[in-house]
């Protein structure tokens, strides 16, 4: 019997926004929920009994490193992913496709781009070099750490997230970029498709072979860029897809996003799948973005970015963003944010964390990192809470006018 299930109890006015409860064998996550990643099964710099102490329900690690390092058999003679990192609540494991796009056409880590820049299918950044060759049936890859080939389909990364225990994991699907072509787009995505069902068969047999284990709850992944044909299809399809009597248990909402078109996209998906099933935003980590996102429908996030931005001394506070590493830093004996309830702004000062950055110590990477993961977590533990009294639109507007004003006296 699966022990995975979402019963939304709040809905906003435009019927697709919502707040609700996802079951996992390893607990209850409330949405909206921001998700923290740990992509090699640790959060870079901070222990999980620090993530848990920021407030987050969950953590999500990737299947393409952890496959290369130290290996998903190892994590499964380990107990599983969260056994093996010491993290007791739920957890997830993307498909590794983001990062076969990533590291194979050399993008960042990020899904925001512009489209008009260039039209073409062998997109890669500049100065990189192709590690990633898509056929119809997987992705053939170097590994960034040694070179050495490799080879995920749809069954390999199946029973790769098998092996890894999350209790949520994601089809395999091909990551294109805003830059590839519209007839690239409509192949990708029926290519997307058919490993949709090649991922469902295989799930449901390796659930069988693994009875002894708790379930892993299976997404399909939702590409089509920034058209609203290609991205309604998806959904459809994937809504209604079953397999060997398996179908999805959630959505995640994949693929290069124009920002300003972010939450129009998420809303288009979200109108066509079926209300009861969670919907999972892959990447995403701004506070306008959420605002955007939770109104059109989406219940969940992750990005790497709270805590990557933090190793480099961005500091996201209520008044907006700054790097704690510059001079105005150096005597500012305050916390990184006066109304943040985080460990670091509870112990420690600017001028601290300024100096700990200038003498390039570990420990200001550990501190940045806390105070960011908290700041993410507790704003959409906050918007969440909007969803179910009634003030969305209040916070919304109280906290990106706030936000956002250091940017608007800066222009002026």
């Amino acid at each position: 019997m699966s022990e995975f299930g979402f019963v939304p109890d709040a809905v906003l006015d435009n019927g697709l926004g919502r707040a609700g409860v996802i079951h996992t064998p390893h607990g209850q996550i409330e949405t909206p929920a921001f998700v923290v990643v740990g992509t090699k099964a640790t959060v870079k710099a901070v222990l999980p009994e620090t993530v848990a102490q920021v407030g987050a329900q969950a953590v999500l690690a990737n299947a393409y490193h952890l496959y290369l390092q130290p290996g998903s058999d190892l994590v499964d003679e380990a107990g599983g992913l969260g056994r093996f990192m010491n993290w007791p609540g739920p957890t997830f494991t993307d498909s590794g496709g983001f990062q076969v796009m990533s590291l194979g056409a050399g993008f960042k880590k990020v899904l925001a781009m512009d489209a008009s820049r260039v039209s073409s299918d062998e997109v890669i950044a500049e100065g990189k070099e192709r590690m990633a060759h898509v056929d119809d049936d997987g992705v053939t890859f170097k590994s960034h750490l040694d070179g050495s080939r490799h080879r995920f389909t749809p069954e390999v990364s199946m029973r790769v997230q098998h092996e890894l225990g999350a209790d949520i994991m994601f089809a395999f699907d091909e990551l294109t970029t805003l830059m590839n072509t519209r007839t690239y787009q409509e192949e990708s995505l029926e290519r997307t498709r058919l490993w949709a069902e090649r991922c469902l068969a295989a799930h449901a047999t390796l659930t069988r072979e693994r009875a002894d284990k708790p379930y892993q709850a299976l997404f399909g992944v939702l590409q089509g860029a920034q058209y609203e044909d290609l991205r309604r299809k998806a959904a459809r399809d994937l809504a209604a897809m079953e397999v060997d009597g398996q179908s999805f248990d959630g959505f995640g909402i994949g693929g290069a996003l124009e920002k300003e078109n972010l939450g129009t996209i998420i809303g288009w998906v979200c109108e066509e799948l079926p209300f009861d099933k969670p919907r999972h935003l892959l990447g995403i980590s701004e506070p306008e973005d959420f605002f955007a996102a939770v109104e059109a429908g989406a219940d969940t996030f992750d990005c790497v970015n709270p805590s990557r931005v933090a190793r480099n001394a961005a500091i996201y506070t209520v008044d907006g963003r700054f790097n704690v590493n510059t001079a105005a830093s150096r005597r500012a004996f305050v916390p990184l944010d006066e109304e943040c309830d985080c460990y670091t702004c509870a112990h420690y000062t600017r001028a601290y964390l300024h100096h700990l950055f200038k003498a390039k110590e570990m420990l200001a990477s550990t501190l940045a990192t806390i105070h960011n993961e908290r700041f993410t977590v507790r704003l959409v533990d906050q918007i969440r809470a909007s969803v179910r009294s009634g003030e969305f639109d209040d916070l919304r507007t109280e906290f990106l006018g706030r936000f956002h004003a250091r940017r608007r006296s800066t222009a002026l």
